[in-house]
């Protein structure tokens, strides 16, 4: 004897699978299968995992770099654009994050058009080992070390003068020119140095002590070397490499301390110095 409870169960089992399916293919289905992307602290990135940086330290970050509307600001592995809208929105720079993962950028992108700074923001996706950040004016970082460290030779190689910030890590045997602490997390600051390691001619206002030789000796933005003074090396003083500012210092034959300060241009320096009686004098420098 055959049951009519088997025809109705079959029928119904039609009815719910017609109806799962039209929920699928419904807007509604669409939108739990397909929700909007969502960072989350610490998923896997190509170098390094993501961890946003606290809003406090970015403004910081763009303090310490004295940003202003002039400045072509990057970030390296710029995550949600948090930084580079920052540079944007608040100093009014034009700025472009380095972002590897896809869904990273078009989420950075979408922030920076839902904060009105898509004309000033750019994300480029991509290895921030190959992308050429050269025409940057500020570079900001929150890497590891290593990552910092493999970075140093093409950050170097900026133009001098350009301001680097690095949240919690520094550059290992390159120091920052400054620190900030901020409620227990560290912002490193740098000014990529201009290259001084050599001889040059150095030449006072006047024709006092012309083709006078100093050499430089170049450790990043530390300074050490001597002048030509006569039969004597006179080592100098407070040598300070700060960008393109220079500054040095050495006692001359006749016991007077000569203090220079002045800015570097490729192979060129000059600036001012303090005389006889103290009184200042123009001093310009050629590398031999």
């Amino acid at each position: 004897m055959t049951s009519a409870f088997a025809p109705r169960a079959a029928v119904a089992a039609l009815l719910l699978a017609f109806a799962a399916q039209t929920l699928a293919q419904s807007p509604q289905g669409d939108a739990q299968q397909k929700k909007p992307f969502e960072p989350s602290v610490g998923q896997a990135g190509k170098d390094v995992i993501w961890v946003p940086s606290p809003d406090q330290v970015v403004e910081r970050m763009l303090q310490m770099a004295q940003t202003t509307p002039r400045d072509f600001v990057v970030d390296l592995g710029s995550g949600d654009g948090k930084i580079v809208i920052s540079a944007a929105q608040r100093y009014g720079a034009r700025a472009m994050g380095v972002e590897y993962n896809p869904d990273m950028v078009k989420l950075s992108r979408d922030n920076a058009r839902k904060a009105g700074v898509s004309d000033k923001v750019t994300i480029v996706q991509g290895d921030f080992f190959k992308v050429d950040f050269g025409k940057a004016t500020v570079l900001t970082l929150y890497l590891l070390p290593d990552l910092n460290v493999k970075l140093r030779p093409r950050i170097l190689a900026l133009k001098p003068g350009t301001r680097v910030v690095s949240h919690s890590f520094d550059m290992q045997e390159w120091e920052p020119d400054e620190l900030s602490l901020l409620d227990g997390k560290r912002a490193y600051f740098w000014v990529v140095p201009a290259s001084v390691a050599g001889r040059w001619t150095l030449e006072l206002d006047g024709g006092a002590s012309a083709g006078l030789d100093i050499a430089l000796e170049q450790e990043y933005q530390k300074l050490s070397g001597y002048a030509h003074v006569g039969d004597v090396l006179a080592g100098l003083r407070d040598a300070r490499l700060r960008g393109t500012r220079i500054r040095f210092a050495y006692v001359d034959a006749k016991g007077l301390r000569r203090d220079f300060r002045g800015q570097v241009n490729g192979t060129r320096m000059d600036g001012e110095y303090v005389g006889d009686q103290g009184k200042p004098g123009r001093w310009q420098a050629v590398k031999r």
